[in-house]
Parts: C-alpha cells; structure tokens; sequence
C-alpha cells in the first residue's frame, strides 16, 4: 500500500515502524473497602518501586551522551521518594479509602497546585516535575510501556499523530530513520526540526496510524511525498539504490556549505543560521554561516519538565556568543504558546491559541520569567556579538511596553553589581501585518528587524498553518506576501536600520532569490538549507534578482509566482 503526505524534509528512509502516542490518563473516582487497604497501600510502593527503576534506566541511558539530561530524571526520582508526597498518598488510601490511581491523581495534584502558586521560580518550577511523575505512575499502573523518544532503543521511523515541539526537543536523533505524521505543514516546528536535523519526513498523512502496526517495515520517500508499506525484497532494493543516488546529490550540493556567498557581480548576501540549542552539532553551523540569525530559545524551555533557571540560560547563551566571536547572535525572547505548550508552565487553553497569549504578550503577563530571560541574556552578552529579539510585536505599544521591562532589568543588575553588557542592539520580529504596515514608525523604535515569514503568512492569508484542511490557502508564494515584505525593507533600509529574513522563506531558493531582489541581504535559514541558498547566490546577478523581483510584484496568484521563478531560475536552483 500507498500512502501520500507532503514532504517537508527531503530524503529516503527503509526502516521500521515505532508508533509513537502519548500516554494519557483516564482516571475515575473509585474507593475500596476497609479489608483492602493493607494490599492497595502495599501496591501503590510496588508500583513507585518500578518507577523508580524506569528512571535509573533512563539515567543510566543519558549519562554519558547527555548528562543534563540525566540530571532531570535524578531530581525525579528524589521528588519520587519525597516524604509529603508519599504520606499524602497513602493517607488517602487509608482514611479516604481511595484506590491507588485516584489516591496518586488526587495527592499528586495536590502539591502540583501549591507548587504552582509558589513565589519562588524554582519552587513554581518543581510543579511541572511532579506532573510528569504522576504521568508516570499512571502509566505503570495501566500496564502500558514507555514511548520515549530521548532514549529509543534502535534506528526507527517514528510514525505519530503529530510530534509537538516539546517531542522534537528531546528527539534521539541518532536513532531517527524519518518521521511521518497525520497532520502538519511545512512551517509546523516538526517540519522545520526535521530540515535541521536532515531527517526525511513526511507530514499530512491522514489516518496513517490506523494503517500501521509498530515494528513493521516501510519506505519513506520523502522526495515524492510517498510512504510505502509491506515492501517486498525487490522494492527495498530499488530505494536503497535510490536513497544513495540522493544522499550522493546531497554530498555534492553540500560543497557549497564552504562557499562564501556573494553574488556573480560581487554583492555579498549574508547567510545566517536558525537554531535551537547550544549542542555540538548545532553549533557546527557556525563554519559555514556569520552568524546566527534566529537562536530560539524556546527549545531550552520545550526539553525540559522544568523552567531554565537563570543561570542555564545565562550558561547556554555564553556558550552560543564564544562559538560566534564577533559575529552576531540573534536571540529571540520566549515564543511559546499557539503549537508550542510547556510541560514546566500551565498556559490558558484557548480557541484560537495562535491569536491569544502567547510570545511577548504571555511575558508581559508573566514578568519574573520575561526578566530571568533578560537577566541572562545580558549577563551572556559580555562574551560575544548578542543581539535580542521580540517575537509577535503588533504595535508600537508592545514594543515600548518591552523595552521598558529592558531598562528595568539592566537598573537591577547595575544595582546589584553583577556584570553584564548593557548595549546590546534590541530588534523585532515582523510577523503580524499590523507592524509592516507602520515598518518605517518601528524602525525609529528599535535597532534592527527580521522578518517571520511562516506566522506572516499565517497572519496575512488568514490560514492556520498547521490545518493540513485549508493547507491549500496558505501561500507563501502569494504576490501580497512579496509586496508586503519589499515595503518593510524599503523602511528599514531607508532608516539605515538592518532588516533580514529568519523565516521559511529565507532558506527556500525560489524565494530567496526574490528577496534579494527586493533588497534583503541578509537570510537565515536551517543548516541543510545553507548549501543550497549559497549555490542560487553564487550564481545569481542583483539586476537578475531586481528583474526577477519586479515580475513576481506583476503576477496576480501564487501559483503565477511559482512558475515565473521556476522557469526563470532554471538550472540556478540547487540539484537536491
């Protein structure tokens, strides 16, 4: 059988199968007699025996690739065998004579609660421990095993329903053959850490878990957006051979990673990187690149149970500066909500999560964490080129609104004598319409801008971007969305401020082929999309990108776009 999707990281994969579902609970208020207590007592340590063992075997798995990690699951298994919790729960069993499950739902809850209206951080921080423990014991008790994807035990193609971010952060890459979901476009996060991570991968496949059994063997053509199932020997054979023409196309294309990327008439394009953490092999992006245009920060908050302290953050933001020197660093502030849900923070549920409290407006709703961000971010920048970055400004508001929460932070730490780079450049994110529209009155207000390509098209077309239902409506390729961004450019431009692209659109050869003619020097972009974006600059003129530009602002439709670049561009485009 056959199942088709959209391929949003390219390659091929033969691998098999790990169904991946989160375990959710299903609890129903029961209570026992008295002649049960002793053995509903006696079974509920039995059951913290196991999750104990579980979390040694998760330590031990850890320690020597990520010890951080392991360090997580230790304060896990303290909170494990905590006294208060663990009287709580057997004095429920034995005077409200609750069942273990509901004794465990009921006295976990409990402390999650008083721990999340704590005053402290790191005690409001100990809740999110203490949910993902209870997530635990209950999945013990129902017999049902561990899906973990930090720790897998072979080379697998996970198959999910969907892969939230806070899965991706802590993705066992190593073991990752290729991902294939039921939902998700080429913007959704588990798209764009498929491309950095180079891991073929194909999203929107409708009700393929149904149509899988864990274990078994497929092929994954993420080159034709293709998922083949129950492949007999001769199939298998014409992919591999298939899978290593592709990976010989991408070694040759990725010669150009070294390429300094200025055009055939001399014009240098800056190519930065989009990054998530601070690993080694994220890191390594920064041979190819000067600089990093978009450092989520995010990620640091989605891999953990638990809110970074200050301190972690300062630690990775460090790190970050000293790989790059003098190159710039671009860190964007906490953009979490929409898609992106913690585990360590109870965000409101809401009907149109992309629309509602998230980004800035959930840290200036939430100013302790807003300012420990800060506090770090400035303490960092006296070890490199730091630039910081505010995620979903609509107005001119918003960002006096923040950069008065900045001074703030700096008064604080000039107060309390701790060193810190106070001059640092502080930009925005242009993905909300209503700030491109009045990008010359923003360029007075801050000292730089890049622009969000994925949510500005989210915003400008009105589409969902993760709704595979209305996929068809989200056009990146629109002529509106190329207009919008040449006035933002042309504004920034004129005010002498720097302006660059840290979306989809910036590492994608078609577009960034217009942007430049648009004016844009500046792209940044995931590091399996460097290669590619240095080949299109490296054999492209600035009169052909203006002409190519001015034809696009032409075409009424984003399909029109598409194929006037397409064959216009020709043999320019990258071969993989």
């Amino acid at each position: 059988m056959e199942y088709r999707g959209n391929p949003v990281s390219h390659g091929i994969a033969i691998g098999d199968v790990y169904l991946y579902t989160p375990f959710q609970a299903e609890i129903t208020e029961k209570t026992i007699g008295t002649d049960e207590i002793e053995a509903a007592v006696q079974a509920y340590f039995d059951l913290r025996t196991k999750a104990q063992a579980e979390l040694a075997m998760i330590q031990e798995k850890l320690q020597a690739g990520s010890p951080d990690k392991a360090k997580i699951f230790a304060a896990h298994v303290d909170m494990l065998l905590d006294a208060a919790v663990n009287g709580e729960i057997e004095t429920l069993i034995r005077d409200a004579h609750l069942s273990p499950e509901c004794a465990i739902e009921r006295g976990y809850s409990k402390f999650i609660r008083l721990f999340s209206k704590a005053k402290v951080l790191q005690i409001r921080e100990r809740a999110a421990d203490l949910r993902d423990l209870k997530t635990r014991l209950h999945r013990i008790w129902a017999g049902v095993p561990e899906r973990n994807l930090s720790a897998l035990e072979k080379e697998v193609i996970i198959a999910a329903h969907d892969l939230l971010p806070s899965d991706t952060a802590t993705l066992d890459r190593s073991k990752v053959l290729g991902i294939v979901t039921e939902i998700g476009g080429r913007t959704s996060h588990s798209a764009i850490i498929a491309r950095s991570y180079e891991i073929p991968a194909i999203l929107g496949v409708p009700n393929i878990m149904a149509a899988l059994r864990d274990g078994e063997r497929v092929i994954l053509d993420a080159v034709e957006g293709v998922l083949y199932t129950s492949p007999d020997e001769a199939a298998c054979a014409h992919y591999a051979e298939k899978r290593g023409a592709y990976l010989a196309h991408a070694a040759e294309l990725k010669q150009y990673r070294s390429a300094v990327p200025v055009t055939r008439d001399g014009v240098p394009i800056e190519v930065h990187l989009n990054m998530g953490s601070a690993d080694p092999d994220e890191l390594s992006g920064s041979l190819y690149t000067d600089g990093v245009g978009l450092f989520r920060t995010e990620f640091m908050y989605l891999s953990s149970p638990s809110l970074p302290t200050e301190e972690e953050q300062f630690q990775a933001y460090r790190k970050v500066a000293l790989e790059f020197g003098q190159r710039p660093v671009i860190l964007r502030t906490l953009d979490i909500g929409g898609d992106k849900q913690l585990e360590s923070m109870e965000l409101p549920r809401e009907d149109n999560p992309f629309l509602g409290l998230r980004a800035l407006r959930l840290c200036f709703e939430n100013l302790p964490l807003f300012q420990a961000q800060l506090r770090a971010v400035f303490r960092a920048a006296c070890y490199g080129n730091l630039w910081l970055m505010l995620p979903m400004v609509g107005s001119l508001d918003d960002i006096r609104a923040a950069k008065a929460v900045i001074e703030e932070v700096k008064e604080a730490l000039r107060q309390e004598g701790i060193t810190h780079n106070p001059d640092i450049p502080v930009g925005i994110m242009i993905e909300i319409p209503a700030i491109a529209l009045v990008a010359e009155l923003a360029a007075e207000e801050v000292d730089f801008a890049s622009i969000g390509t994925n949510d500005l098209c989210q915003y400008l077309m009105a589409v969902d971007r993760l709704n595979p239902a209305v996929a068809n409506y989200y056009q990146s390729y629109h002529p509106a969305m190329f207009r919008l961004i040449g006035q933002t450019v042309s504004a920034f431009s004129a005010a002498g401020k720097s302006i660059g692209v840290c979306g989809e659109l910036g590492g994608d050869p078609l577009a960034a082929a217009v942007l430049i003619g648009l004016g844009m020097r500046k792209l940044s972009m995931g590091i399996s999309s460097v290669p590619g974006i240095k080949k299109l600059i490296t054999g492209l003129t600035i009169p052909q990108a203006e002409a190519l530009a001015k034809q696009v602002m032409s075409c009424a439709t984003a399909d029109e776009v598409e194929q006037c670049l397409r064959a216009e561009l020709g043999t320019a485009l990258p071969a993989v």
